[in-house]
């Protein structure tokens, strides 16, 4: 990472409360073909979050603690901040002395940019400010949240424009928050109804949704230059499975969450490496 970090852009994105069931299901029914096109032998990568709901999740993540590999370790991270005894920073990691990544990139020129989905960056109530107030730029706006049946192609849209008003030497590091899989989703399943609610299958309808649309996201982000971009989940959820529904407890299915990282090619490289 440390040849990455000052060279390429980085894009993170985290599809909130996605399953890493309904993810391998999808991908090997040729279901997500724009994101399984990007997935190492077309399939995503298993790990486990680390944390059980959104805000304690992205507090990891943005430390440095990335979903760690469902197998034995140690696992040595792609980033990390100094700190002495650490058995996961190697010599590829990249180390910062700040609290935080997003700090971390910001001091090495990078423009740091949220694009929020779920509640915990609408910038709202005080509780909703701590994630997105690490960044030097954040968006949200109510049609991305997750009561928008168009949130991620809304989001997507400010990315463009994010991407397209930043000067072209200027490296930018892109956070996007997908709410498209969060509760409620069953709109995303044609001839479903409020009163049926959420289930397993319009939870994988949304992610086909954002499968549909996610191509722009990757065109943007790779139109200056070459993109280091990580998509993963940040937790998983539950549709009564065991009789548990929804998150921020133990389950296998909120703990254990698909993966995946890879380098978008820039414009003149063609395909993504």
């Amino acid at each position: 990472m440390n040849e990455v970090v000052g060279s390429h852009d980085l894009l993170l994105v985290t599809l909130d409360t996605l399953r890493y069931d309904v993810a391998a299901e999808l991908a090997a029914a040729g279901r997500i073909p724009n994101l399984a096109r990007h997935l190492p032998d077309g399939r995503w990568e298993r790990r486990h979050a680390p944390g059980s709901f959104t805000y304690a999740s992205h507090q990891a993540i943005f430390a440095g603690f990335l979903p760690t590999p469902a197998a034995p370790g140690p696992h040595p991270r792609l980033f990390a901040a100094r700190f002495a005894g650490s058995e996961t920073t190697a010599d590829g990691t990249f180390v910062y002395d700040s609290p935080d990544l997003v700090s971390a990139l910001a001091a090495e020129g990078y423009r740091t940019v949220c694009v929020g989905g779920v509640g915990f960056f609408n910038k709202r109530p005080p509780l909703g400010s701590v994630l997105p107030g690490l960044f030097q730029e954040s968006h949200w706006e109510p049609s991305f949240g997750v009561a928008s049946p168009t949130s991620f192609e809304e989001q997507v849209t400010r990315a463009e424009e994010v991407v397209a008003a930043l000067p072209a030497d200027r490296r930018l590091f892109l956070f996007v928050n997908v709410a498209a899989l969060h509760q409620p989703n069953w709109f995303h399943t044609p001839g479903a109804s409020r009163e049926a609610g959420d289930t397993r299958a319009t939870h994988a309808a949304a992610l086909e949704y954002v499968d549909r649309h996610i191509g722009r996201l990757f065109a943007a982000m790779s139109s200056r230059r070459r993109c280091f971009a990580i998509v993963c989940s940040d937790h998983g959820t539950a549709y009564g499975d065991d009789g548990f529904t929804g998150h921020r407890l133990g389950h296998e299915v909120v703990w254990t969450v698909p993966y995946a990282q890879f380098t978008l090619a820039g414009p003149r490289e063609g395909a993504a490496a």
